[in-house]
C-alpha cells in the first residue's frame, strides 16, 4: 500500500462549512458515527456528490441486478484499479452476502471464485476488463455475458455502473482520500489482509 508522511484525510484542506456540507456530515454521523474521509473531499462540491449519488441510486433502483451483483462488481472494479478505499468498504459487504473466502477471492482477482455463480463470476471478469482496457472488449465478451443469463439491459446497467464507480474512485484516489481506520478495523481479517494495494488506511479513526 501507498503510505504518506502525515495522516491527513485527503490532499485537500477542510472544505467550507456550507449548509450542504454540514448536511452531508450530519447524515453520516447519524448513520455511522463519524464522517468518512471521502465525504470531506466531496464536500468541496456537495452538489456534484449528490448528483452522483442520485444517478447511481437511480440506476441501481430500477435494475434487476442483485445486491450480490453490485457488491461483486464494486469489489472487482476496486481491486483491479488498486483502490483500497472501496475494497475495504465493499469487501466486507460482499463477505456478508457470501463469505470471507469469496470476498477475498474477488479482491485477489480469482477468475472463478468457488462462492460465486457463473453469472457473478462473469460480472467480475467484465468489471476488471473495463478497468484495464475498455477498448479491448469484443462482441464475444458480451455474448459470454448473455450466455450466463444477463439481458442486454442488465449488461448496459452493469457497464454504466462500473463506469460510475471508476469515476468516483478516480477522484478519491487521485486526491489522496485515505481509507477510514474504522473501515479497516471492522473488515474481516482475511478480507483486510487481501487489500495489499492502494493507499494505507488512516492511522487514527476518522472524526465525528
Amino acid at each position: 500500500m501507498i503510505d504518506t508522511v502525515d495522516d491527513a484525510p485527503t490532499f485537500l484542506g477542510e472544505p467550507p462549512a456550507t449548509d450542504e456540507a454540514r448536511r452531508l456530515y450530519e447524515l453520516q454521523r447519524v448513520a455511522d458515527g463519524y464522517v468518512w474521509n471521502f465525504t470531506r473531499l466531496w464536500s468541496w462540491r456537495p452538489d456534484v456528490y449528490e448528483k452522483y449519488v442520485a444517478l447511481r441510486s437511480g440506476l441501481m433502483g430500477s435494475s434487476s441486478l442483485t445486491d450480490r451483483d453490485w457488491a461483486v462488481m464494486v469489489t472487482a472494479t476496486a481491486s483491479a484499479l488498486g483502490d483500497s478505499y472501496c475494497s475495504l468498504a465493499w469487501g466486507p459487504k460482499l463477505a456478508r452476502l457470501s463469505d470471507d473466502a469469496t470476498a477475498t477471492d474477488v479482491i485477489g482477482g480469482a477468475e472463478q471464485p468457488a462462492g460465486l455463480s457463473e453469472r457473478e463470476a462473469a460480472l467480475a471478469v467484465w468489471a476488471r476488463r473495463l478497468v484495464r482496457d475498455p477498448n479491448g472488449t469484443e462482441r464475444p465478451d458480451v455474448d459470454g455475458l448473455r450466455a450466463v443469463g444477463l439481458s442486454d439491459r442488465e449488461i448496459f446497467e452493469a457497464t454504466a455502473f462500473v463506469a460510475l464507480r471508476l469515476a468516483f474512485s478516480t477522484v478519491n484516489d487521485a486526491l489522496g482520500a485515505r481509507p477510514d481506520r474504522q473501515l479497516a478495523d471492522a473488515a474481516p481479517e482475511q478480507v483486510r489482509d487481501a487489500v495489499a494495494y492502494g493507499r494505507a488506511p488512516a492511522a487514527e479513526p476518522s472524526r465525528g
